[in-house]
């Protein structure tokens, strides 16, 4: 039987510190990190993804970030596919793989067993999407698939339009729901050897870091980047899902001034925090860690020392 690959995984909701967390184990360990995070994939998004600047960096090898053409969908199968290849070059080097993100669709797609795959349908693909620029069509495309598969539904949020609509994809393409397959591929054991670390701040706490990280975001170039994909917005159609580009857009179109802009995108951060906290709570094997008050290298100091898996948390 195949040797299962160590795998150290750093989750969280955005904003709380994981790269600095993953570089300084990396450091520790000899490692490399594989970035599981849906947007940072696309490239010409540095800021709008929130994408760590070569400084951050630290000079450690940061795997599928900015390597994605905007114009191109990026599925969660094909993330698989991709990180799974890294993984396994890092390992063959006697280095060790760091997984750092919030996309916890895209750590499970890695982690867990996946015995099926559903190609992708461009003609229902575009028709769905369609449906989602129409007055109410989030909802409508949510309700539909709560009719099909309202497990999968109650997952999702109505404005998480890229993943339901994939969802539907699935049923309507290979007659059997997302949840189903998942409760399948949940009896198959896969192929590492993980541990799921989740760093956790207090709500206000993490309020905060948001907002200042918004406010840098801004203060290095966003608008001027928001601008150069609206130009080419219809080239674009995934990764303009990214938050931001809506808010500031708006902004653009006068439909709001540009402060009401950044205000929504913070509200719409603290939103995508909760939503990602809520993922990760429902992982059994997440060892969550209370980030407040530690610095990026006594966290990482722990991991390395894998302290805190039995009792769930430290």
């Amino acid at each position: 039987m195949e040797q299962r690959i160590p795998l150290i995984v750093i989750a969280g909701p955005t904003a709380s510190g994981k790269t600095a967390c993953a570089v300084a184990l990396a450091n520790m360990i000899g490692g490399e990190i594989v970035s599981a995070d849906s947007m940072q994939v696309y490239a010409g998004m540095a800021l709008l993804s929130a994408q760590p600047t070569m400084e951050e960096r630290g000079g450690i090898p940061h795997h599928l970030m900015g390597v994605q053409d905007p114009s191109q969908r990026f599925t969660a199968s094909m993330y698989r596919a991709c990180a799974k290849e890294i993984v396994r070059d890092i390992a063959s080097r006697g280095r060790r793989a760091i997984v750092c993100g919030g996309t916890g669709l895209y750590i499970d797609a890695l982690t867990k067993p996946m015995g099926f795959s559903v190609e992708a349908d461009p003609k229902l693909h575009g028709e769905l999407m369609a449906l989602a620029d129409e007055p109410g069509g989030a909802q409508r495309l949510h309700d539909m698939l709560a009719q099909v598969d309202p497990a999968m539904a109650q997952k999702l949020h109505v404005n998480d339009v890229r993943r339901v609509v994939r969802a539907i994809e699935i049923y309507r393409l290979s007659g059997v729901t997302q949840s189903e397959h998942m409760r399948r591929d949940a009896e198959l054991k896969g192929d590492y050897d993980e541990k799921l670390y989740v760093l956790t701040w207090p709500k206000e706490a993490l309020y905060r870091r948001i907002d200042r990280r918004v406010d840098d975001m801004v203060r290095a170039g966003l608008i001027d980047e928001v601008r150069a994909l609206y130009a080419r917005e219809r080239a674009f159609p995934t990764a303009v899902q990214a938050i931001g580009y809506k808010e500031i857009v708006a902004a653009l179109e006068g439909r709001c001034t540009m402060d009401e802009a950044i205000l929504a995108v913070k509200q719409a951060t603290r939103n995508l925090a909760k939503r990602q906290m809520t993922w990760f709570r429902r992982d059994d094997r997440a060892i969550m860690i209370e980030a407040e008050g530690k610095s990026a290298e006594q966290i990482a100091e722990r991991i390395a020392e894998g302290e805190g898996e039995e009792k769930g948390c430290f």
